[in-house]
């Protein structure tokens, strides 16, 4: 399907899931804004490298998303925003009488309330465009639960539960709202990570992601930053247009168990 002509605002994109989602809604002909809240020269690259490559208007805005205005003044910035791809987010772990209140707040913030604030200002757009799509980026932990993760599972079960009061509230409208639960996914970050775990365990490669990274995927597969935007562009096909207020899950079969 072709989505040009609509323009896609994805949060917390130059690196990762996000980065791979807007990928793939160019490719499929939408106009993108890149988002994080830094302001680097290679930020703008990213986005003049998916113009040029796809044949599409991409551009990067820098704001904070643990900042409420500065979310909305995303939205705004962006012009319009026929779909919302809400991506940013941060995690820490500790024990829940041992989690540092700052970290706490950081974590709702980006993962939760910056949701609500983008969402809050695309709504008008979308109403006024008569379409539009929002896609939430939660977890296998929206729908589930790890000891301690409580900031980040509190907060994806909430954007879990705030995607359906959007698709309660828009049902009557061309405009649908869906969450997306994957479980480990293969970005630059985790790559990153697995040489050191390989050396905290003395375990090859291969049993490091299938017996450690990959313990609670049944597949013992990562899912793929491309895996995610493919099934953002699907939610904004027409075929998608009855599924709203749910959550899909690209998880190797975890929430099976």
């Amino acid at each position: 399907m072709s989505l040009k002509g609509k323009t896609a605002v994805v949060t917390g994109s130059n690196s990762g899931i996000g980065l791979g989602v807007a990928w793939e809604l160019a490719k499929a002909g939408a106009d993108v804004v890149l988002n994080s809240f830094t302001d680097r020269d290679e930020d703008h690259a990213l986005a003049d490298e998916i113009s040029k490559e796809t044949g599409t208007t991409a551009r990067y805005i820098k704001a904070d998303m643990s900042k409420g205005v500065e979310c909305r003044d995303l939205i705004e910035q962006a012009g319009a925003c026929d779909i919302l791809v809400n991506n940013a987010g941060i995690q820490f772990v500790a024990g829940i009488d041992e989690f540092p209140v700052e970290k706490w707040d950081a974590i709702i913030a980006i993962n939760l309330n910056s949701a609500f604030h983008t969402t809050a200002a695309a709504l008008p757009k979308m109403r006024a465009a008569g379409w539009g799509r929002v896609i939430n980026i939660a977890s296998a932990h929206g729908l589930t639960a790890s000891p301690f993760k409580s900031a980040y599972v509190s907060a994806k079960h909430g954007v879990v539960g705030m995607t359906k009061v959007v698709a309660l509230e828009t049902a009557q409208e061309p405009i649908t709202a869906n969450a997306i639960c994957p479980g480990y996914v293969l970005t630059p970050l985790v790559e990153a990570q697995i040489p050191d775990t390989m050396k905290e365990y003395d375990m090859s490669r291969e049993d490091v992601i299938k017996k450690v990274m990959l313990e609670r995927q049944p597949s013992k597969e990562f899912a793929t930053v491309e895996q995610m935007g493919g099934t953002c562009v699907f939610l904004c096909s027409s075929a998608a247009d009855q599924i709203t207020g749910t959550t899909i899950s690209i998880d190797g079969g975890w929430t099976a168990l």
